[in-house]
């Protein structure tokens, strides 16, 4: 009888759903916002050079490029299976390489044999400097992929704006590139002003913002729920931010080696036309859209909006179950979620929002949904009375149900 492997023993064990386990990304040049329920013994376990944790990544096949003391597997999801009492986790990544369409679907496996995106949530204090993430041809010199990505800041871990809940977004209309190249030239000499020529956006929690490559942002100080394609690729435009000098090697950071020091380059990187479109709101800005009328899904016991929908790389949803229900969700495709609210039945697995974790602890309020369990639909059941469950769900490239 041939022996089954351990990914496909945790997808059977779950019906075409399995649990993840909680994957924390420190960062260096970040201070903690502590909204992300890790232990507050717990935010800098992995030493003060390290920075503080104030990422953890969903669903996530893309390893963190964290510089030299980067850890094994830092960034990369590990699905959980347990049997008989024993406790066993195999890389997200491994196991899609190994099942293929069974995990994520005929489609996206055809298109890039691969998991394509991620979703996080970035936790810091402050606000972070103007930084650009790369499109796939400036990506490629450094044999990355480019990254669109998108914000949505959930109620849930929002109870305070952290320092700055603001962000910067884009360069002001009537700006000159030669402005802006100066800015870079000057980035080792203090603060080198860009935000001068930038505008910020005060966040609302319940909204979102889509930010495609190319385009200068600051993200501001609330807690982040950042679907984004499978890429880590960034770089630093901004050389002080909170009074924090932040290292000239991350204003290299997405440039090839021959190329550091050519400050065309980084003007190269900027999409400048997106950069100052004088309706930076209007066309970036994301409110919630019900998937289906409310009024037609509530005396069902829940209801849907679409809460990422700008990008063609990723989409992103809101489930909310109402108190007591059970309802039965179909989507087209896979997708990775997150709960964020309540406690309940979710397919076969129990699940609870949990209010604190230690690192290293597991919980059972990360899942992937493969394909086809999200096409038969899964059943979920809430059984509170009082409290609704509310679940993030993010999906890869071409969503065959984002039709907006």
């Amino acid at each position: 009888m041939e022996q089954l492997s351990l990914a496909q023993k945790a997808f059977d064990q779950g019906k075409g759903i399995v649990r993840l386990a909680p994957n924390w990304v420190p960062r260096s040049f970040c201070v903690p916002g502590r909204r992300i329920k890790l232990h507050p013994d717990d935010y800098y376990v992995l030493g003060g050079e390290r920075g503080g944790i104030d990422e953890r990544w969903f669903s996530s096949t893309t390893p963190a490029k964290n510089g030299p003391l980067t850890g094994e597997n830092e960034g990369l999801s590990q699905i959980v299976f347990e049997d008989g009492g024993k406790t066993q986790q195999v890389l997200l990544r491994d196991a899609v390489s190994e099942l293929k369409g069974q995990l994520i679907g005929d489609r996206l496996w055809a298109a890039y044999e691969s998991w394509p995106m991620y979703s996080k949530f970035f936790d810091n204090m402050g606000p972070l400097p103007h930084h650009i993430h790369h499109n796939d041809e400036k990506a490629a010199l450094i044999g990355q992929l480019g990254k669109p990505e998108a914000y949505y800041f959930p109620p849930q871990v929002n109870n305070h704006g952290g320092d700055f809940p603001y962000t910067f977004m884009g360069i002001a209309p009537g700006t000159t590139k030669d402005q802006i190249k100066e800015c870079l030239k000057n980035f080792t000499k203090g603060d080198n002003k860009i935000t001068n020529y930038s505008q910020a956006y005060r966040l609302q929690p319940g909204t979102g913002w889509d930010v495609p490559p190319g385009l200068l942002h600051a993200p501001g100080s609330l807690c982040t729920y950042e679907p984004q394609k499978a890429s880590d690729v960034f770089a630093m435009y901004q050389s002080l931010v909170n009074e924090a000098i932040v290292p000239e090697v991350l204003l290299w950071n997405g440039t090839p080696a021959d190329q550091i020091g050519n400050f065309d380059a980084l003007m190269d990187v900027i999409d400048w036309q997106l950069n100052v479109d004088p309706n930076q709101y209007q066309n970036r800005f994301m409110a919630p859209i019900p998937v289906t009328p409310f009024e037609q899904t509530k005396p069902q016991g829940y209801y849907e909006t679409w809460i990422c929908y700008k990008s063609d790389a990723f989409s992103a949803k809101e489930l909310t179950v109402l108190p007591g229900a059970t309802v039965t969700i179909k989507d087209s495709a896979a997708y990775g979620l997150i709960l964020m609210q309540g406690h309940g039945k979710f397919g076969v697995w129990n699940i609870d929002c949990p209010a604190l974790i230690r690192y290293g602890q597991l919980t059972n309020d990360e899942f992937f949904v493969s394909e086809q369990a999200a096409k038969e639909g899964v059943v979920i059941t809430n059984y509170s009375s009082t409290d609704p469950i509310v679940i993030l769900k993010h999906f890869g490239p071409s969503n065959p149900d984002l039709k907006l």
